[in-house]
This record gives C-alpha cells, structure tokens and sequence, in this order.
C-alpha cells in the first residue's frame, strides 16, 4: 500500500490477515519490520493486521518539525479514518504504548481492546530508563561507528539468553538497516516521550485493557508496567519471565497468544 496523507504527514501503511481489525504502534526509532515475521504471522490468523510506520520512521514520509505523543495519536486516529475503520484493537509498543494511551483516552470509542507492550505511563511515579543505560546509548551515538549504535541498543533491548543466539541478532539487524532511523527522528521522539505523563489520567480510562511486560526489561523496567495496570481499571498484567523489552521478538507465540485471548475473549462478563 502506499503512503497514506495523514494528518501533516504520510504515513506507510499495510494490511495483512483476515478477521477484526488489529492496529500495531512500534516504539522509539524502530519500523513496521521490527515486529518480526513470526509475531506477525502468529497474529494474522485470527485479525487484520495494520501494520504502519510512525511519523518519519520507515518508509513514511520525512521528519517534518517536532511533535508530541498526543501528536502521534492523533496520526493513528486520521490513519483509521483514511482506512475507514470505526473501531480497532489496538497494540502499542514501548513509545507505542504511550501513543496508544493518549489515543485510548482521548478517542476510547474507537477502540475495541487496549494492549500496552513494554511502556510507561509517565510521569513522577514512573521509573525512567536507568542512567547507566543511557550513558551506554549515549556512548554508541557519540562514536560515530553505526554497527556499535546497533549492537548496543540489541543488547539493552533483550535478554542475555536472546541475544547469546547470533541468529537473533542477524535478523534484529537485517530489519534495522533496511530503514535505518535518523537521529534526528530518535531525538524527536525521546523528546516527544519525555513529555508524556497520564498518570493522573488512567484511572478514568474505560477500556478492556493487557499490560505486557518482560521481567528483564532494561529499557523500561517491569515496574512501569505493574503501574499501569494499577492505574486502569479492570486492567491484567501478564510478566514474562526473563524476556527483555522486546517481548514480541523473544516470545512471539506467546505474546500473540495473550493479545489474541484478551481482544476475542468475552469482556461483557
């Protein structure tokens, strides 16, 4: 599909799979082809997948100005009406996971089910990245070298045990360098994610809502998760034991086993 005119940009955009509607919202830097064929293929059975890339990431149009998270659900909203689609799921991931918040909060009508992967609701009581992580972010940008940038933030993002499996790291890689983020485009959306905060506003959202988590989560640690399910009502928090921040890379079978489950099952009872 090409790119679809949304709001002040074009975002890429495809749709795969059969069933009720499924939107995926990706997290800081990273593209539609980082969810990884198997997560994808693992949810395409059971729902149309829209699978699109934010703002100036992938293959939608360039970085335009900066923005705020409100901004990017504001994209998903216009995204949904250029597809025509009244009512989705919806799945966000990490930075994701913020824009699906304000986008479930500020449009809750257009939603069927919230999945919120590996985020934070913002914030004071929230727990930050850890600065010995951003130094060793920090670090790799500083130097210049592209495949140190890549090879340390893979290590951050998953586990011990993930990453010891070259494998995994050559197909985390392939994804990446196909359409790599510019650094203008991370630091607007760090900045963009530094000034999400609705702490204060969860509590009133009113939807069937999954919190997923790894435990080994150095990115954003679990305790941002365990938060906001404390926040929403009604919520459930799955924790997956020893996975890292990129849950749907680690445990794909089983993380769409757990969307699949909370989107169909029954949430009237």
């Amino acid at each position: 599909m090409p790119r679809l005119p949304v709001a002040a940009t074009e975002l890429h955009c495809e749709r795969r799979g059969r069933g009720e509607p499924l939107v995926l919202i990706q997290g800081l830097g990273a593209h539609s082809l980082h969810w990884g064929e198997p997560f994808l293929s693992a949810l395409e059975r059971d729902f149309e997948l829209i699978v699109f890339d934010n703002r100036g990431a992938g293959r939608s149009a360039p970085l335009s100005g900066d923005f705020t998270v409100a901004d990017l659900a504001g994209d998903v909203l216009a995204l949904l009406d250029a597809l025509q689609i009244e009512r989705a799921h919806v799945l966000g991931f990490s930075l994701g996971g913020m824009i699906a918040q304000e986008l479930a909060l500020g449009a809750p009508q257009r939603l069927r089910t919230l999945t919120l992967g590996a985020t934070s609701p913002g914030g004071t009581q929230a727990r930050p990245t850890a600065p010995e992580v951003v130094q060793e972010l920090t670090a790799a940008v500083l130097s210049g070298d592209s495949e140190r940038m890549l090879r340390t933030g893979y290590e951050i993002v998953v586990s011990p045990q993930f990453a010891a499996d070259p494998a995994n790291y050559a197909a985390f890689g392939e994804a990446a360098r196909r359409h790599p983020a510019e650094l203008e485009l991370v630091m607007a959306q760090y900045a963009a994610l530094n000034g999400h905060d609705v702490f204060g506003r969860l509590r009133g959202l009113q939807l069937p809502t999954l919190v997923i988590h790894g435990t080994a989560d150095r990115m954003l640690d679990a305790v941002n998760g365990d938060l906001i399910a404390s926040l929403v009502p009604g919520a459930r928090l799955e924790l997956l034991e020893g996975v890292g921040h990129l849950f749907f890379l680690e445990a794909p079978q089983r993380a769409a086993r757990l969307i699949r489950e909370h989107a169909l099952g029954d949430h009237d009872s």
